[in-house]
């Protein structure tokens, strides 16, 4: 059986005995949704490069505290989003990047929807828009919607209260819907 046909626990396990192969094939089948989680929370390319790098670092010399392997995507997420929102707070000089330098997730042709170019030019919309937003309601936002955390876990995140968390995804809301209403007009 070749690496790429075993599941991810059976990967998990050999990572675990240091086996580069199987760590080379965790990072072919993780790496690019992790960079564009990092690089949607810091707008900078390298930098979300090197944070996905060090994330996947991080994660390979960790690989004993995580109790549960199914759950492998979940943590690296995890470790990738935390390393993400550090490293923004320390280095908060970022230039804005254009919308089309962000990776896209694609599907297959086959299950397209007919108004997939209106959908496609709306959730461009919505995510250039969320650029002006301000940066704790941007990474909220991210952090809630695209990347599907609850406010619980996002209060830890950021490390707010939770009513605090839940009044700032509130205002984000708002603040996008008020924003998304001024470009449609």
């Amino acid at each position: 059986m070749t690496l790429t046909n075993q599941n991810i626990e059976q990967l998990i396990e050999l990572c675990k005995s240091n086996n580069q192969f199987a760590q080379l094939e965790v990072y072919n089948r993780y790496y690019k949704a992790m960079f564009n989680v990092a690089y949607r929370i810091v707008k900078d390319r390298f930098e979300a490069e090197d944070i996905m790098q060090d994330s996947f670092l991080s994660a390979f010399t960790k690989l004993d505290t995580i109790k549960d392997t199914m759950t492998f995507g979940a943590w690296l997420k995890r470790i990738v989003i935390n390393n993400s929102i550090y490293h923004f707070n320390k280095n908060s000089k970022y230039q804005d990047v254009p919308l089309d330098n962000v990776l896209y997730k694609t599907e297959d042709n086959d299950g397209v929807a007919s108004d997939y170019e209106f959908t496609n030019l709306k959730a461009r919309q919505v995510l250039e828009t969320m650029k002006l937003l301000k940066d704790n309601y941007r990474i909220a936002l991210n952090l809630h919607l695209i990347e599907g955390y609850d406010y619980e876990e996002i209060s830890e995140i950021m490390n707010m209260s939770y009513a605090n968390c839940r009044t700032t995804i509130s205002r984000a809301k708002e603040s996008l819907r008020q924003k998304l209403q001024l470009v449609e007009h």
